[in-house]
């Protein structure tokens, strides 16, 4: 059998027959990136034909469109006298559905999506985000003053607020930040960053700190952050500082410097990144803090195409929420141009700590980072080991030197000693002295002269 050479597109399917079921992997082809699909072709692109092609050029459109509302390529070709069809799916930009259901195309896998991920999915293809959903129920008056001060405030410093959005009416900065919507409804992002109660609207605006021992089950104590999101990474960063990580102390000069173990700014970063991307559909956030190593986790994977290693590299942002980025972003907290983790390298690399590790973990995004007090104690310790065993090392070669040196004065002394005799006087085992009496052999200091019994030592000068 011959093969074709497919078009070149980021998603290509080969099927031996057409099947109706593939209708749901048109549907996630259309709601993802699109695709190529062939049928009549084998996995190796060889052509096996099909049946009936003249019937599916027709059928196959047809209920493409009827069922799915979509107007797709599909293309007879015939090669050594056999027929396969190829469809060709652009990717949608409104929600495509199949029967009722909305499936995805999402790596080697056609998901069916429900619940949290289909509505951000619907979101997202209305170029909305969750935190844009205005609510129906609150009004301004729900707001904290206090919070909207210090949001004012921090920006202000930053200088991304002028002084004249300082003295703005705060329905009017509602508005300028798009956290209020024509009919003067707050949106979600505007209930996170200010609400007085969040908690009354969102039950996962919480951010978790335990401590643990030796696994998970081993909780010693732990704390709960509510609250606005836009003062929770200053809550966070407070309370680590009274009594989950370390300051050291040191002086400069006259100066007494107390500096946290591992590098603020970086962890800030990182505490940004977990309120910022959060799914607030989903669980709050958690820490984990253990002897040698914290995890952060929040709610929701990465954005679809990137991986771990994409936060690394040169990346565009791409927030879940992008109104509560944005906020942050004028309160001075990140910038718009996805470097973020590049500041929590350098800021790592220049406390002397390794990489934060960032990995897709059930449902969300964990980032795990060493302690510097873990690693320091680690090193001193391993210090204090070498040192020790050197200092040990040197002891017993000066024992085992002197004990040598006995050996051989005795031997000297008397030809005809016994090793027992040596042992009684050295006060080491009969094995020791004939350890030693071993080195001397190899040095070329003494031999043996005739048998165990009736000879004797003769020492060579």
């Amino acid at each position: 059998m011959s093969k074709i050479k497919p078009k070149e597109c980021q998603n290509v399917e080969f099927k031996i027959s057409w099947n109706d079921k593939y209708l749901e992997w048109i549907c996630g082809f259309a709601n993802a990136q699109g695709a190529v699909m062939y049928f009549g072709v084998n996995d190796d692109h060889e052509v096996v034909g099909l049946k009936n092609t003249k019937k599916l050029l027709e059928d196959i459109p047809n209920k493409i469109v009827n069922y799915m509302g979509l107007v797709v390529d599909v293309n007879l070709y015939e090669q050594d006298g056999l027929e396969y069809i190829e469809v060709v799916i652009e990717p949608s930009n409104v929600p495509i559905s199949y029967r009722g259901k909305y499936y995805y195309r999402s790596g080697s896998t056609m998901q069916e999506l429900n619940g949290p991920a289909l509505q951000q999915f619907v979101l997202k293809k209305m170029g909305r985000s969750w935190d844009d959903i205005p609510n129906e129920y609150t009004t301004i008056d729900d707001l904290d003053r206090s919070a909207i001060d210090y949001f004012l405030k921090k920006g202000h410093e930053n200088g991304r607020i002028t002084n004249e959005e300082l003295n703005l009416p705060i329905e009017m900065l509602l508005q300028n930040l798009d956290l209020i919507n024509e009919e003067g409804k707050l949106k979600n992002a505007a209930l996170l960053l200010f609400a007085k109660r969040p908690q009354r609207y969102f039950a996962s605006v919480r951010f978790q700190i335990g401590r643990f021992g030796v696994d998970e089950a081993d909780l010693m104590f732990q704390d709960v952050i509510e609250g606005n999101i836009i003062q929770m990474a200053d809550r966070v960063i407070d309370m680590l500082k009274a009594k989950y990580l370390t300051m050291p102390i040191t002086f400069k000069g006259m100066n007494r410097i107390e500096k946290l173990e591992v590098p603020e700014e970086a962890l800030r970063e990182i505490l940004y990144n977990a309120i910022i991307h959060k799914d607030y559909a989903g669980a709050h956030i958690q820490m984990h803090v253990w002897s040698d190593h914290v995890d952060v986790w929040n709610e929701g994977e990465l954005p679809v195409g990137f991986t771990p290693d994409t936060l690394f590299e040169q990346h565009s942002s791409r927030p879940r929420n992008r109104n509560i980025a944005n906020a942050f972003f004028k309160a001075g907290f990140i910038d718009a141009w996805g470097r973020g983790y590049k500041k929590i390298c350098e800021g790592f690399e220049s406390a002397g700590l390794p990489m934060p590790k960032v990995e897709n973990f059930c449902g969300g995004v964990r980032v795990t980072f060493q302690r510097k007090s873990a690693t320091e104690n680690a090193t001193e310790n391993a210090t204090t080991q070498k040192t020790t065993q050197k200092n040990v090392e040197k002891i017993v070669e000066n024992s085992v030197e002197k004990s040598v040196e006995k050996v051989w004065r005795l031997i000297k002394q008397d030809s005809y000693i016994t090793t027992k005799q040596i042992a009684d006087a050295v006060g080491l085992s009969i094995r020791g002295i004939e350890e030693n009496i071993k080195k001397l052999k190899r040095e070329g200091r003494i031999r043996r002269i005739g048998g165990d019994n009736g000879g004797h030592w003769e020492v060579i000068e």
